[in-house]
């Protein structure tokens, strides 16, 4: 089950407390205190691990403790310290104070790791409390409490392409074609129910990596469908693929509008990312209305076709990309980079809009 959000209290350990102790050899006379000092209490730490990609291993887990220091022994003997507690996280996790509401940290990067809780002291052993008036103290400190908190984890998957349209218009048959994720694919709507993530190779050398979320519906931002529950797994994506389906008993205007629509209400971030559309299940449609319906949208939104006004589908090339772009200014966030119609079920303009997303994700890093 993907989980991405969760509570917990974490606990760091308690310091050892010190010993009372008192040196007895054969021979030696009053040897005096020799009590050692507690261990420290376990830290906790958390660690950004690639191997892991939910939530789940937590989900049953209240409450997360690192070990206790142990207690000091005879000899100046000090105390074991207690083992850290290391807290493993997928990329993209946030740990968050639910106190304040603060973000501690965010795990971005494989192997990195952060201290969250320091281990309570050791207490000290009644060797430190001898003195010359006090030659047999019988008393030693107690070891320091650790620290409690309580936390939550939200994670917000890293992607470099995120997807973005109505349920059923085809995301999960590109994210299947296109990658190695293989997500489930059915004949009715909201057959996504997780994100899903995969990785997209361009080359032997080359790759990025795509988001797939369930899909979006008027009143998305209201809370209806799932898409919203889910967007913000596509917050720290810069580049947005809008997907329309040309087969779809939805309007061409209302399936681009409602996105951006839901999208910009969601995130005024997100609604200024670069993006591109895809216009879906072109083998569908008779191939004598596919120029009508692509030129129709292009009026839309207001482009003019740059490339292969007379579209041949079978020229495998974007029928809009975005020209003579100004290298301060950057794309026009306004149109899209590019618009391709395709068809993830006959691999149409699928090389194409790889080529096509990857210049754009050089482009951005």
């Amino acid at each position: 089950m993907f989980t991405d959000s969760v509570e917990l209290t974490v606990s760091s350990g308690k310091g050892g407390q010190g010993c009372v102790s008192f040196r007895r050899e054969k021979f030696v006379l009053n040897g005096g205190p020799n009590g050692g000092d507690g261990g420290k209490g376990g830290d906790i730490w958390f660690k950004c691990d690639n191997n892991t990609h939910t939530l789940s291993a937590f989900q049953r887990k209240m409450h997360i403790k690192a070990d206790n220091g142990k207690q000091g022994e005879g000899s100046n003997m000090t105390g074991k310290s207690g083992a850290k507690k290391v807290i493993i996280v997928p990329p993209g996790t946030q740990i968050i104070d639910m106190e304040s509401g603060k973000v501690l940290f965010d795990m971005l990067e494989d192997g990195q790791e952060e201290l969250f809780l320091t281990g309570g002291k050791g207490g000290l052993g009644n060797t430190h409390f001898k003195s010359s008036t006090r030659q047999r103290p019988t008393y030693a400190q107690p070891g320091q409490k650790g620290e409690t908190r309580r936390i939550k984890f939200d994670l917000k998957l890293i992607a470099d392409i995120g997807l973005v349209g109505f349920p059923n218009v085809g995301k999960s048959t590109l994210i299947s074609t296109v990658s190695n994720a293989k997500p489930e694919i059915a004949n009715y709507e909201f057959t996504t129910l997780t994100p899903k993530l995969g990785q997209v190779n361009i080359g032997d050398y080359e790759s990025f990596i795509m988001a797939d979320i369930p899909g979006i519906i008027g009143g998305a931002s209201e809370g209806r469908g799932l898409g919203i529950k889910f967007l913000r797994h596509i917050e720290r994506t810069k580049i947005l693929l809008y997907m329309v389906d040309l087969a779809s008993y939805r309007d061409l205007k209302e399936q681009i509008e409602t996105l951006k629509s839901e999208i910009a209400s969601f995130s005024d971030k997100l609604a200024s990312s670069n993006f591109a559309i895809a216009l879906t299940r072109v083998d569908v449609v008779p191939p004598d209305e596919i120029n009508e319906l692509v030129e129709s949208f292009l009026d839309i939104i207001g482009v003019k076709a740059t490339k292969n006004s007379e579209f041949d589908f079978d020229k495998n090339m974007p029928y809009f990309i975005q020209e003579n772009v100004d290298e301060t200014l950057g794309y026009d966030k306004n149109l899209p980079y590019f618009i391709v119609p395709i068809s993830s079920a006959t691999n149409k303009n699928i090389e194409p809009l790889k080529y096509a997303l990857f210049n754009l994700v050089q482009q951005n890093r």
